[in-house]
């Protein structure tokens, strides 16, 4: 019919039209191009339960978009609006993610059809232990070959339930604690795992504020300290991000967008407070002292520096992209702005740093833990203790040479060794600036925007592996 317009595209389509644009170009051998785009196999599992006298059925899967590197690794999401195409999606996007900042795993992601908030504890436990037992049994969970992470609706404890119950199935796998990232540190987690997506993307932000032509070309300048940021969703990633920013960059939080509402304050939001407030109340509504804004999203559209989308796919689309007042958007989600709203953010001059990049901290740290894990010690353990004796030594020289005490605030620096959260800051700290510094290499000899550049230095990555392997 004349007027009709043809549908958005939803997020898996998203997804493979920003890697067509990434692949205009490149040379690859005829069908790399689909072999890129296609997931090797997806698993769906749906299984009966007894819950509250009445059988339930739950449906799940688990894609594996690639395994040119083993294990597959990706989160476990619990959503009710979880589908396959989304599932495999974000398979996709876990491949060019490790690929992107040098993680050796192939790209997997999976989850349950579920809403977690109409379960209570032993019901979730029930219903996840179920799930993890269909996913080993089809050789879809394992050290050595796919390994979940927490993602939406899952956490710590999901985790903690998924290794035990592989470790009950396998008793003899040594590496039983390796088959999950993202688990309690009693169970083999790893300090810094919890925050690690946040932390990540404030690095990457300190990383661009260390390059003038990047600041020059986003019309911003100089540090953090005192931009105006927003960011969308208080969850996991939100929180750690927006906290560290504002306690240790000096940015203002001007507003947090929540499922309720949004708060706003051009003078800074009381992170902290809020999240206490959230945990009480499920909500930022009634928040006392700054001004409530329902709905939400139109907060996306406040005039700001940094715009922080933390929570879900295509917040931004083609309908608010226009309206969009950030001078920067890190993508702290995966897939927050559609293909369509990309295309008008970058002729309108919004810089965009791609998810593919910014929310790679979360797997960077579960690389760290997993390595722990097969390890089976804590980083630092070895050389913690020797590292306070080489600096108590290097602090007696000192006094002995100069004849003066050594101030307190230098001999504590001198003489503390690493513990394992100083590691595991360090190595995502170096992992983030690293593969900025690529992508903005690769845009100085190319001029391609930030998200074209990741993914094409992704793909190249993924096919030169390929190609070594004689796959393609």
């Amino acid at each position: 019919m004349a007027g009709d317009t043809a549908p958005s595209p939803n997020f898996m389509q998203n997804v493979a039209l920003m890697i067509d644009h990434a692949l205009d170009g490149l040379e690859l051998p005829p069908g790399a191009d689909r072999a890129l785009k296609s997931c090797e196999s997806i698993l769906q599992v749906s299984f009966p339960l007894r819950i509250r006298g009445e059988i339930r059925v739950f449906t799940g899967w688990r894609a594996v978009h690639s395994t040119h590197k083993l294990p597959a690794k990706g989160g476990l999401r619990y959503s009710p609006t979880l589908d396959q195409e989304t599932t495999e999606a974000l398979a996709a996007l876990m491949t060019y993610k490790c690929a992107l900042v040098d993680v050796p795993f192939g790209g997997s992601k999976g989850g349950l059809c579920i809403d977690p908030g109409q379960y209570d504890r032993d019901e979730m436990e029930q219903i996840t232990r179920r799930f993890a037992r269909e996913l080993a049994r089809k050789g879809f969970l394992s050290p050595a070959t796919n390994v979940p992470a927490p993602d939406l609706g899952t956490g710590q404890r999901e985790m903690a339930w998924i290794m035990d119950t592989y470790k009950n199935l396998y008793p003899e796998d040594l590496n039983h604690a390796a088959c999950v990232t993202g688990k309690p540190i009693q169970f083999g987690g790893i300090r810094g795992r919890v925050e690690a997506t946040g932390r990540g993307i404030q690095y990457a932000l300190r990383e661009f504020f260390r390059h003038p032509a990047a600041l020059n070309e986003a019309g911003l300048s100089g540090s953090l300290e005192g931009k105006r940021v927003i960011v969308q969703g208080l969850g996991n990633v939100g929180y750690h991000l927006a906290k560290a920013l504002q306690e240790e960059d000096g940015a203002l939080i001007t507003g947090i967008i929540e499922q309720d509402g949004a708060l706003v304050s051009d003078a800074g939001l009381p992170v902290e407070e809020i999240r206490q407030f959230m945990n009480k109340t499920g909500g930022v509504e009634g928040f006392p002292g700054v001004e409530f804004v329902p709905p939400g999203a139109r907060v996306l559209e406040k005039e700001c520096d940094i715009l922080v989308p933390a929570a879900l796919e295509g917040v931004i689309t083609s309908s608010n992209a226009e309206r969009i007042q950030a001078r920067l958007i890190a993508e702290g989600a995966n897939g927050p702005v559609t293909y369509e709203a990309d295309e008008i953010l970058r002729k309108r001059g919004i810089m965009i740093l791609p998810d593919v990049f910014m929310n790679a901290g979360g797997v960077v740290v579960s690389y760290f833990e997993w390595i722990r894990n097969l390890s089976h010690i804590r980083l630092g353990r070895l050389q913690r203790r020797f590292d306070e004796v080489r600096g108590q030594h290097m602090v007696s020289a000192l006094e002995l040479m100069t004849g003066e005490q050594v101030p307190e605030w230098m001999h504590e620096a001198l003489v503390r060794g690493a513990h394992e959260t100083d590691l595991v800051r360090s190595g995502l700290d170096d992992t983030m600036r690293t593969a900025f510094q690529e992508i903005q290499e690769a845009r100085e000899n190319s001029k391609y925007d930030y998200r074209t550049a990741a993914y094409r230095i992704a793909i190249q990555k993924i096919a030169r592996a390929n190609l070594d392997l004689g796959v393609v």
